[in-house]
């Protein structure tokens, strides 16, 4: 009988067993991942999906309008038409797609293909700003964001525009998207004082976007008042909570929309008017002097104008400037290399950010010193001669030597009272009251510590605080600052120099504007505003216009009585009112019989208006590098300053002209016209009303 081999009839009971360890381990393990997935991190993975299912979309708010004085637009949004490309929904047909791009190209300039499209081309692309064709630039939209409209030419012109728009039907996927820019209607007339907008950088872009703004699309105050006045006028941006499928297509909002707050509008101290009379002025006076002497002698000047008894400023010219509507939409930086690289700098506010030597006009600060201090009196008798000697000393061991110190006039204007002093502008008088001279002026005259006293009470040597970016602070010198910066001891010479606004006194044409403006009105310093009003967005009045009154120098203490050695005793003084009086005689001599004469003769501002010349040496990297410092032939700067009317004034005008030459003829015509301006407009604006009451520029 044979032997019956039993034969396997399964697996055997370890391969069960290793089975069942490795479903077991399996089952775990997306156990485990599931607890993980629900109840560990559930929540995090659900605000996942949640933020790749809903979208916040930043709805962009309108930025505020600025006006002049008369309502006269200076900046406003204006629709800008872009040609945009949505690929989602271009047809799904290659050919009719390859006919728009024809079709388009032809329309708009775009070439239907350019460039080579790499990664770091797709990086780098931005709209508007490209070179790429219509094929490149719906490949990177359609890649990045299908369903988002990609920019394939802006700023496209309104016609364009409508035709786009008339073949909706036949180019399906293209479209029109009409974005919010800023326009300057006065462009370079006042880009000094307005400025421009410019995209946020990525120094302020973390400051920005907490605020709710977005980085590459809204535009921020670059200069001027849209950036000192930039949270006025930006507004506030609005939000859409919106659901999207995985394509970024919006399906629904899932809640209402936050609504954009509008900026706010500026209404400025500014009248156009005047301001192109005043750019009139000064470049025809240039003019004039360039095609006269054969040569360009000036190139770049300033003219202000200010109501004395309020600040407001009616008019500030900083010439050459530039042209904020090309700034628009981006900074070309081809542009703005050119003005960054122009030895004039006509992106600098020359009228509150240059330093310069302010020359004769800074006398008036000595003048009313002299007086008040009683160095000398009004009548006292002073020789004028066309040069004098004095013994230069650094300290007071030092021998000294024997240095000259000229007049303008070398020879000389006889004797001079107060009157014919400041009316003649005669340096020798204030050489001699401002430091002093033998026994005719004695006891060092003024000194230097209490010139810069009263210097200061007239608003040199610091910022006015006016809405604009840059102001500079100027210099008014002391013996203190010249060992720290020049390393020397002051010296007779030094406040003799600095009497007459000259060495290293440094001033802006602002400041030589609130100097006259707080002795026309009577030693009261106004605070110098461009700002006028602050508007709503539907014109509702949120910050009316109240005039800020810094110091009074005749009634607040505000100079400080001096020890011998110039250190102050603690007590403080005003400035006498009568002192005031003999200083605004002065510069009413200077248009009567004095350096202005000749320029106001036979003109109505002759009977009332009142100023001071001045013509200051300089000797500047800009001179030194045309070798124009020569010894005794100094090139020179022209400045004038005049109000009126005399009796009650209404506007007070400054005008600098840098190489101009002599202030008399040069700024002083300048500032003729800008004052008889003011009163053709004044007579204007009150016939128009018919009322007889003043209107537009007249505050």
């Amino acid at each position: 009988m044979k032997n019956i081999e039993s034969q396997p009839t399964g697996f055997e009971n370890w391969r069960y067993r290793v089975i069942y360890i490795l479903l077991g381990v399996v089952f775990v393990f997306f156990a485990i991942r599931l607890f993980d997935l629900q109840i560990v991190n559930g929540a995090d993975y659900k605000a996942q999906a949640e933020e790749n299912r809903l979208k916040e979309i930043s709805v962009q708010t309108t930025r505020g309008t600025i006006y002049d004085r008369n309502g006269y637009v200076l900046a406003q949004n204006v629709p800008s038409y872009d040609v945009v490309i949505t690929p989602a929904n271009l047809p799904g047909d290659a050919g009719t797609v390859e006919r728009i791009y024809r079709e388009l190209s032809d329309l708009i300039g775009v070439p239907v293909t350019n460039g080579t499209l790499t990664d770091e081309t797709a990086k780098a692309f931005t709209a508007c700003q490209t070179d790429f064709g219509i094929k490149e630039i719906y490949t990177i939209g359609d890649t990045n964001a299908p369903f988002s409209p990609v920019k394939v030419k802006c700023n496209v012109d309104e016609k364009t525009a409508l035709l786009v728009k008339s073949h909706a039907s036949d180019w399906p996927g293209v479209g029109i998207e009409v974005e919010s820019i800023r326009s300057y209607p006065t462009g370079s007339l006042t880009a000094a004082v307005v400025g421009f907008t410019g995209p946020i950088t990525a120094e302020t872009k973390a400051e920005y976007e907490a605020l709710g703004f977005i980085a590459g699309r809204d535009k921020v105050g670059f200069s001027g008042v849209e950036l000192t006045m930039d949270e006025v006028l930006r507004g506030t941006n609005g939000t859409r909570l919106v659901e999207v499928d995985n394509a970024g297509k919006v399906l629904k909002d899932v809640r209402a929309p936050v609504e954009p707050v509008a900026g706010n509008n500026l209404e400025l101290t500014i009248d156009t008017r005047l301001q192109s009379a005043a750019e009139a002025a000064l470049t025809y006076e240039m003019d004039w002097w360039n095609t006269h002497l054969g040569k360009i002698r000036s190139q770049n000047g300033v003219v202000i104008a200010m109501n004395p008894k309020t600040g407001e400023i009616l008019a500030m010219v900083s010439y050459p400037t530039y042209e904020n509507n090309r700034m628009t939409r981006v900074i070309p930086a081809y542009y703005y290399n050119q003005l960054s690289q122009d030895p004039l700098h006509p992106m600098l506010n020359h009228a509150i950010s240059a330093e310069l030597p302010p020359g004769s006009v800074y006398k008036m600060a000595a003048a009313i010193g002299a007086l008040n201090e009683g160095v000398v009196t009004p009548d006292e008798q002073i020789e004028c001669p066309g040069m004098i000697t004095v013994t230069e000393k650094y300290s007071t061991n030092d021998p000294g030597r024997q240095q000259p110190y000229y007049s303008y006039d070398r020879t000389g204007h006889g004797i001079c009272d107060f009157l014919k002093g400041v009316s003649l502008s005669d340096d020798v008088y204030f050489y001699k009251i401002g430091g002093g001279f033998q026994d005719e002026v004695p006891n060092g005259g003024l000194n230097v510590w209490r010139l810069q006293q009263y210097a200061q009470a007239l608003g040199y040597g610091a910022v006015s605080g006016i809405e604009l970016p840059g102001e500079a602070q100027g210099l008014v010198p002391d013996p203190t600052w010249k060992r720290i910066n020049q390393f020397e001891n002051w010296s007779v010479g030094d406040t003799y120099i600095a009497t007459i606004g000259q060495g290293y006194v440094l001033s802006t044409p602002l400041q030589v504007l609130e100097s006259f403006a707080t002795l026309a009105n009577n030693g009261a310093h106004m605070k110098p505003t461009l700002i006028k009003e602050i508007t709503d967005a539907q014109g509702n009045v949120i910050k009316p216009f109240t005039p800020q009154l810094l110091w009074d120098i005749t009634k607040d203490p505000v100079i400080n009585v001096l020890d011998d050695t110039g250190k102050p005793t603690g007590e403080k003084k005003t400035v006498e009112p009568w002192v005031i009086d003999y200083a605004k005689q002065g510069m009413r001599e200077v248009v009567v019989s004095g350096t202005a004469s000749k320029i106001f003769k036979d003109t109505d501002l002759e009977l009332q208006s009142a100023g001071k010349t001045g013509t200051a040496e300089y000797c500047d990297n800009v001179a030194q590098a045309k070798d124009l410092c020569k010894p005794e032939a100094w090139p020179t700067h022209a400045w004038y300053t005049g109000y009126a009317p005399y009796d009650n004034p209404e506007i007070v005008v400054t005008a600098f002209v840098y190489n101009g030459g002599e202030g008399a003829s040069v700024a002083a015509p300048i500032v003729q016209k800008v004052l008889q301006a003011y009163f053709d407009l004044k007579a204007m604006d009150s016939a128009a009303a018919g009322t007889g009451t003043d209107t537009g520029t007249n505050p």
